[in-house]
């Protein structure tokens, strides 16, 4: 039995002592990992990366938008952040006459800065550890659904209980927010402020900024000039404020000073952001799932979708324009369930997982003290694994009607019998708007659709009878589009003119009406389903977690989990390892950093993908690479070597795109967009060999600002420095 004990908490402990470059861990783990960044080179204090009571490094990191990060790079407020972070916002200001999206846009003064309407970015003021009171509040529950301790919007709640809306009220642009962390057994509170008078300052052209774009994406050895620059707007006083022609350049607390000096191989690297979702404490019949019902349904459906819209796209430059950021997002998500689901197949992949799973079972079943107490811990695994099992035909039901159809049809957000009066025009005008084309949606409802049918057993009752009626899914489209008000504006308007009465009738009748509430309506349905299965498991993975923290030799669940990082949830983190490339197969070896040449090789002027701009061809071949060649590295020879791209062990997830990429002594190497395909399932276990955050060089944006975009005036706002030797 001793024997078994020890074996347990050895293996545990795995969760620990795991590769010093894996983790994506919390500001408040820092103190914990401080003494190996030093061993691996760190030359900063740790209060100079993240200090509570005053500024530090994470002060000059942001949110952008919701779903990527930013960094602060001067003192008048410019953020850096990735094109395609940046591409929603470039796509809207892009026109055929204006066309920012291919052909770049560098403003010439901050009067030509052009305001990006619904971006925001967000800085974290400060983090508190509430888990006491967020327990202690969990207790005096007396009615819930004993999901609270999970749910957003009761911790909301709580927070602005905590602060008190007369604060909230008194700090214009300030927010507060409750994150759980190992599905809640820690708590933090999130102080933020955040700026919505964001304005555009400059991209390259896609062909530099999405070079090789789907082929290259999720790939290295890369070429791509991923980035674009924003500039934070406030008020007089440095305030969040709405836009207005009176507001000023933010004046920061922090902003990166950028190094001029480069990178080499094994050189230290760190990384700060906010990771979006990762799920490394999974089972193996979790593990399974996502492979097999996730990803498969997400790659057959959406791949349908992308190869109709692709076709429209090339065929015409205003439907490229509109549909530019919607092909963007689809693929990126395509692509990146691949790469998972390669992953996942290598060999071993799923041993760890098994391995711990199997030893805190044993060591909550064979312990002889207090091991009635330890039984729910075992519980947990049969309850989750159970769960799985039961929801799996449901599962894919769900996700086949969300990836095969929801998704897929944006007609399927339009008005219906479902929807209150008040929300019609806004249910309308989510799809059909400047960047709605219904030839393109009923080309791709027709191809996503046939596939469906045959992949689906039980169909939304409307698809059910229309394909019953008019004898073919082609038909049955052509019917949709052909009859509705809610195809385009005009018929939008003849509806609006129409008596209550008159509209209540027109959604009972109006066949993409009908057709959009029966797809909606199931998809409730299945929620509903699966809901109790996805409760069990949430509760479950709470004590699971827990039993990790305690068979690994923790005197309490708190004390064991400081050592392990939680699953990222869209929370500011920090990750750390080195500039290294990788061998992904037998004889092949993939080198840092990636140069110029390497995009005078790949160039393809046939294939959109690989158009390489003259101008950046002319400074390849004059070696013009800033005054005095500043920009790019001296050759043994005399001739001059222009770097890219280059990758690092870092551990990183989708969030992360944009995350300021920074050298031992704090100062900015470059800008994090990709991970590469070999390392997709980190998301799950961290793969060593295979791992790699894909890195734009900060010496290639700076290039590219300067020679492409003659933006002077941005490099003279910038805080360059050469590091010490």
């Amino acid at each position: 039995m001793r024997k078994t004990i020890f074996a347990v908490l050895a293996a545990v402990s795995l969760w620990v002592t795991a590769r010093a470059d894996e983790g994506m861990w919390l500001m408040e783990q820092l103190a914990g990992q401080y003494p190996t960044l030093v061993k691996r080179g760190l030359q900063l204090k740790e209060y100079d990366i993240y200090n509570p009571n005053g500024t530090s490094l994470k002060d000059a990191v942001v949110s952008f938008d919701g779903g990527c990060t930013g960094e602060v790079i001067s003192s008048q407020g410019l953020v850096l952040t990735n094109h395609h972070c940046g591409y929603d916002a470039i796509q809207r200001l892009s026109s055929v006459e204006h066309n920012y999206l291919q052909d770049g846009y560098w403003a010439k003064s901050f009067a030509d800065e052009l305001p990006a309407k619904g971006v925001v970015v967000t800085f974290i003021d400060r983090i508190e550890d509430v888990t006491s009171y967020v327990q202690s509040e969990l207790k005096k529950v007396k009615k819930g659904n004993g999901m609270e301790f999970l749910s957003p919007s009761y911790l909301e709640g709580l927070a602005r209980k905590k602060y008190g809306e007369a604060y909230l009220r008194a700090h214009p642009g300030t927010e507060v927010e409750i994150k759980p962390f190992y599905n809640g057994n820690k708590y933090l509170l999130f102080v933020k402020k955040v700026y919505s008078d964001i304005r555009f300052v400059g991209a390259p052209p896609s062909s530099i900024g999405k070079f090789g774009a789907d082929t290259d994406n999720w790939r290295y050895p890369r070429h791509t000039g991923d980035f674009s620059i924003f500039r934070i707007y406030a008020d007089a006083n440095g305030n969040p404020a709405a836009y207005s022609k009176d507001n000023v350049p933010l004046r920061p607390k922090r902003w990166f000073n950028i190094s001029t000096s480069g990178i080499e191989k094994g050189s230290f690297a760190m990384i700060m952001g906010f990771p979006g979702r990762t799920n490394h404490f999974a089972l193996p019949d979790e593990i399974r799932e996502w492979r097999d019902i996730d990803n498969q349904i997400r790659i057959r459906m959406r791949g349908i979708r992308q190869e109709v819209m692709l076709r429209e796209m090339l065929a015409d430059p205003k439907i490229n324009i509109m549909y530019a950021a919607k092909y963007a997002r689809s693929q990126n998500g395509h692509k990146r369930a691949i790469g998972a689901s390669w992953g996942i197949s290598r060999s071993g992949f799923m041993t760890f997982s098994q391995e711990t799973m199997e030893r805190v079972k044993g060591w909550a079943t064979e312990g002889r003290t207090g091991s009635k107490a330890r039984v729910r811990y075992a519980q947990a695994i049969t309850d989750i694994d159970g769960a799985i099992k039961e929801r799996a035909a449901m599962r894919r039901e769900y996700w086949l009607l969300d990836e095969g159809i929801f998704q897929a049809i944006e007609l399927t957000r339009a008005p219906g019998l479902d929807l209150k009066p008040t929300d019609l025009e806004k249910a309308f005008h989510s799809y059909c708007n400047e960047d709605y084309s219904p030839v393109v949606d009923a080309k791709i409802a027709k191809a996503v659709l046939a596939e469906y049918i045959q992949q689906a057993k039980q169909w939304p009752e409307a698809l059910r009878q229309g394909v019953n009626k008019y004898g073919s899914v082609e038909a049955y489209v052509d019917a949709l589009f052909a009859q509705s008000y809610f195809t385009s504006e005009e018929g939008y308007t003849h509806f609006v003119k129409l008596s209550q009465e008159e509209q209540k009738k027109a959604l009972g009748e109006d066949p993409v009406a009908v057709f959009a509430t029966s797809v909606r309506g199931r998809m409730k349905e299945l929620r509903e389903a699966l809901r109790p299965f996805d409760t069990k498991i949430d509760k479950a993975r709470r004590d699971y977690l827990a039993g990790i923290s305690l068979a690994g030799g923790g005197a309490s669940v708190g004390e064991g989990l400081s050592s392990l990082w939680p699953d990222a949830n869209s929370t500011l983190r920090f990750t750390y390892g080195e500039v290294r490339g990788y061998s992904p197969s037998d004889a092949v070896e993939y080198k840092v950093p990636t140069t110029l040449r390497g995009i005078m090789e790949k160039e393809n002027p046939s294939s959109w993908e690989f158009v390489v701009p003259d101008h950046l061809k002319q400074i390849y071949q004059s070696q013009s690479y800033g005054q005095g060649n500043c920009w790019a590295v001296k050759q043994a020879d005399g001739s001059y070597e222009m770097p890219v791209n280059f990758c690092a062990t870092t551990h990183t997830t989708g969030g992360n795109s944009g995350s300021p990429v920074f050298n031992k002594y704090g100062h900015l190497i470059g800008i994090n967009f990709d991970r590469n395909w070999e390392g997709v399932a980190g998301d799950i276990k961290y793969l060593p060999d295979y791992q790699r955050s894909i890195i734009c060089d900060i010496r290639y944006v700076l290039l590219i600002i300067d020679e492409v975009g003659g933006a002077k005036r941005l490099i003279d706002e910038l805080s360059l420095v050469t590091d010490p030797m």
